[in-house]
């Protein structure tokens, strides 16, 4: 039963042990939900390319920000914030991208109190999922100006991969997940759609589709969601492990799963 299969690799993988090289791994330094929400938003906006310059860049930013980043957000000032930032350059993101998301976020602890309560303000459980809350969400932060490919949209069909690996981190909670977002369940939660999602979700037949878009990480997310109605998100991390980490070959992965 694929039920089983999927609850045995959970158990065997889905340990601290095998989350490095993961960005997730930054989150464990926070213990205070205020703090921990702030860096896992940076943590997965960054969390694009290869995992040894994203862990990089996260780094680099997290110094800046400091032991609390709450604190240096609500009282640094915003020229001092850009040009904290100015120099930082990652990919397709620069410090003006990012400075301008900081100066977002800073705007909503001021008029929200936290992350949380903002997303709250559009969340609502007849939407069935996060997405339209995460519309209001992206909008909020991102209301300084140009963040560049930061804040994925879902209005822009986008399977926004990192927005949902944020929202994962910080509504689970078990021995990899650290949770702390209490009032959305995690039964709303949408698969955060990498490559390795989508190779995962073609095998086990819950997709056909040839694009890994918003429609496609919600029809995978199904698939799971039959299989876990409360908690359709709970085999991410164990399964995308595999082509991540070295000693973890995708070809055994589809082993384990063709003996369902």
């Amino acid at each position: 039963m694929l039920k089983n299969r999927l609850d045995a690799i959970y158990s065997r993988y889905n340990k601290r042990e095998y989350v490095a090289p993961d960005p997730l791994q930054f989150l464990y330094n926070y213990p205070k939900v205020s703090e921990r929400e702030i860096a896992g938003l940076v943590a997965a906006l960054l969390a694009y390319g290869r995992v040894a310059q994203i862990l990089k860049a996260v780094s680099q930013i997290l110094a800046i920000l400091g032991p609390s980043p709450r604190e240096y957000l609500l009282t640094r000032g915003e020229k001092d914030i850009v040009r904290d930032f100015e120099d930082f350059k990652y990919r397709f993101t620069t410090g003006n991208h990012l400075s301008t998301l900081l100066l977002g976020v800073k705007d909503v602890l001021n008029r929200f109190g936290s992350l949380e309560t903002c997303f709250l303000q559009g969340y609502s459980p007849d939407h069935g999922t996060v997405i339209p809350a995460m519309s209001a969400f992206v909008k909020e932060i991102s209301a300084r100006g140009e963040t560049g490919i930061l804040a994925a949209d879902p209005d822009k069909k986008s399977a926004c991969k990192r927005n949902n690996l944020f929202l994962r981190w910080m509504v689970r909670r078990d021995r990899i997940d650290p949770g702390g977002w209490d009032k959305v369940p995690g039964s709303a939660l949408v698969v955060p759609l990498d490559t390795h999602m989508f190779r995962v979700g073609a095998l086990l037949g819950f997709t056909c589709r040839k694009q890994a878009n918003l429609k496609t990480a919600l029809e995978i997310t199904q698939g799971f969601r039959m299989l876990s109605p409360s908690d359709p998100v709970r085999y991410d991390f164990c399964l995308t492990r595999f082509g991540i980490r070295e000693e973890m070959n995708p070809g055994d992965l589809k082993i384990m799963l063709e003996k369902a």
